[in-house]
């Protein structure tokens, strides 16, 4: 019988990968408090939401990625249970729906402050776990990954989790939205960045593959600035002191961008988890100055 450890179940929920969930959320919070309408009930629930429909996203994407023979043993990236034979492809298949159900199960309770139309905003967000990785058009084999990632990992969470605590959305939010997806869709790029010569051989149309690495490391440290570009008016809110936390997270951004060109392999591998405790450090410190 085929192993399905704990440890094989925990790689492919790709742990590291995880803050690009909650720092939108995180986020929307800060924008909460300046607005002086912070619901942690809501935010919790918000959380726990993304995380989950995260993971199942991942789940998927093993999944599908393993049926359409895209996958190899052995690959520069964090183990793919389902390809390495430690978790079968059923089960992997199950997983996938029972945590994007559980997710679906706590979006559900926040009709409670958000009204009976997030079920249509609910059903979008499953189907875009989905559509990720399968359906007529998969997002991640035709370059819009990093796009995707844009939409439910910045746009969607943060919108969303500030109007339910505030009952509205702002321009600064609409603008940190964006700028929270796009260090988001850094995180898949420096996967991809990695991946690009695997992906090119089994026709995985990747932004990395489409624009090359030159060009994919270059839209990484264009992404990271002008992230920091679009919060600035929410910045100019707070006191000048907080002011040195983009300061810092563009030094650290640009410290992972020359790593980045450096690197091959899965000496890559760090910079992933980097990138995304980058992004969550930044939401955090933000929701911080923001208290």
């Amino acid at each position: 019988m085929k192993s399905t450890s704990t440890k094989a179940w925990i790689e492919a929920m790709r742990l590291r990968t995880l803050p690009v969930s909650l720092a939108g959320v995180i986020a929307a919070c800060g924008y909460a408090l300046l607005a002086g309408s912070f619901s942690p009930a809501p935010a919790i629930l918000c959380a726990i939401f993304a995380v989950l429909a995260q993971i199942a996203s991942n789940f998927a994407n093993e999944y599908y990625d393993f049926t359409a023979g895209l996958d190899r043993a052995g690959r520069d990236g964090p183990r793919r249970g389902v390809t390495e034979g430690d978790i079968t492809p059923r089960a992997m298949l199950r997983a996938t729906y029972a945590t994007l159900a559980c997710a679906c199960m706590v979006g559900l309770s926040l009709v409670a402050w958000g009204g009976w139309w997030l079920i249509i905003a609910g059903v979008f967000i499953a189907l875009g776990a989905l559509a990720y990785s399968t359906g007529p058009y998969p997002l991640s084999r035709h370059a819009l990954g990093e796009a995707a990632v844009v939409v439910f990992f910045g746009i969607v969470p943060v919108t969303l989790t500030f109007y339910l605590q505030a009952a509205t959305v702002t321009i600064p939010v609409v603008l940190g939205s964006v700028a929270i997806g796009l260090m988001g869709a850094n995180v898949l790029i420096v996967n991809n960045y990695r991946d690009c010569d695997d992906d090119r051989s089994v026709g995985k149309h990747t932004l990395a593959v489409a624009c090359g690495r030159r060009a994919t490391r270059s839209i990484y440290l264009l992404n990271g600035c002008v992230a920091i570009a679009l919060c600035l008016p929410a910045w100019r809110m707070l006191p000048a002191p907080a002011r040195i936390i983009p300061v810092a997270y563009l030094a650290l951004h640009i410290a992972l961008w020359h790593m980045l060109g450096r690197r091959t392999g899965s000496a890559i591998n760090p910079l992933l988890g980097l990138t995304a405790l980058a992004m969550l450090l930044y939401s955090s410190a933000f929701t911080l100055a923001a208290i």
